[in-house]
């Protein structure tokens, strides 16, 4: 039987949400995603090739965690994502939870990297099971090295409150400043073997397209 691919998915969280929001509203989002997209960011973002920044982040635990001593194992995949509130981020991040034994069978490992605190990192480890460390992003400054920050625009507030979705408080600031939801693949030497982000926050890449990268990066 095929799986269902990962957009397919996502595609149908898109025509959920159509069939159950009122137009104008979804129109907020729209406007958000159109400008974001014409802000040119994806042309921004850490390319194939360059070498990636070191980052050192807390996990769920709060216990350290050392890119150069995930690296030096093999290679890495850093999956950016939004925040546990984001039903695509974790929708996806399921399906990497699903795949990890394929991730650690190519000699790799993985990280998620967002700006929530650890708290919330914690409450979405258990919650949905998650095998790979969750690591708390604060202010996105790892993200923004990346290439891959934006701050969400006053009118966007707006129906995020409208919503209950409280993005200070998840990420314990007030800067609302988030990333791009981005799936890369660094290779031991520190490169970027795979990138990929969109401004679109409905559009991810299917995992994997990275893991067949990660075979060619050790």
């Amino acid at each position: 039987m095929k799986t269902t691919s990962l957009q397919d998915q996502l595609d149908e969280i898109t025509a959920n949400t159509r069939h159950l929001v009122q137009a104008e509203r979804l129109a907020v989002g729209e406007r958000a995603v159109e400008e974001l997209f014409a802000s040119g960011i994806e042309q921004r973002i850490l390319p194939l090739g360059a070498a990636t920044p070191a980052f050192a982040l807390k996990d769920s635990n709060g216990k350290l965690v050392r890119s150069e001593d995930l690296l030096a194992l093999g290679p890495l995949i850093v999956k950016f994502f939004r925040g546990r509130w984001c039903p695509y981020c974790m929708t996806e991040l399921e399906r990497w939870r699903d795949l990890y034994h394929k991730v650690r069978e190519l000699g790799a490992l993985m990280v998620a990297i967002g700006p929530q605190t650890e708290r919330q990192s914690d409450f979405m480890v258990g919650h949905h099971g998650l095998p790979f460390p969750v690591l708390s992003d604060p202010g996105s400054a790892v993200a923004a090295q990346f290439g891959l920050v934006y701050t969400v625009p006053e009118y966007h507030r707006a129906y995020y409150r409208s919503i209950m979705v409280n993005i200070p408080f998840v990420n314990g600031d007030e800067s609302w400043r988030l990333p791009l939801p981005a799936t890369y693949v660094i290779a031991g030497d520190r490169r970027v073997a795979f990138a990929e982000a969109h401004a679109d926050y409905r559009v991810r890449p299917e995992p994997e397209d990275a893991l067949a990268i990660v075979s060619r990066a050790h």
